[in-house]
């Protein structure tokens, strides 16, 4: 039985897609908790519309993620904290931290969008990954300098 799916459904596809199964699998999982409906032909019209309006704005994501690259390219963020002996630091540099230095810099990015692979513990230089987009994740250079204490 060919069914259109309405939502995405682990181990079998993502909304707008159709998709071949079984029907008692159709019958008594997908119908009833309306995860996907049976395959006619004006659905099948409305699901290549949709898959084209998909299309479209995947399109434009990648395309608005490939200007914010564009602005994040060459950008060399210092950050202070206070370090201890060996070049610790006594707290850490985290994503919300980073994300507040780039708002300074007139870069809007949300904190969850920056990969960085712990907190960043020690005074030097650093990277750090913005996931813009799936396509799109450019690296971004952060300094920790030692913070001039009185």
């Amino acid at each position: 039985m060919k069914v259109i799916l309405r939502q995405d459904v682990p181990n079998l596809g993502q909304n707008g897609e159709v998709k071949e199964v079984k029907e008692g699998y159709a019958r008594n999982y997908l119908f009833p908790r309306k995860l996907a409906e049976e395959l006619t032909e004006g659905r099948l019209k409305e699901a290549k519309r949709l898959s084209e309006k998909r299309a479209q704005k995947q399109q434009r994501d990648k395309e608005a993620a490939l200007v914010a690259a564009e602005k994040l390219k060459g950008v060399t963020l210092t950050l202070f904290a206070r370090g201890g002996e060996k070049g610790r630091l006594f707290g850490s540099i985290t994503a919300s931290d980073v994300a507040a230095a780039l708002k300074e810099q007139g870069i809007q990015v949300d904190r969850r969008k920056i990969d960085l692979p712990q907190p960043i513990k020690a005074l030097g230089a650093h990277q750090a990954t913005v996931k813009l987009h799936p396509e799109v994740a450019p690296l971004l250079e952060i300094i920790v300098a030692e913070e001039k204490g009185e």
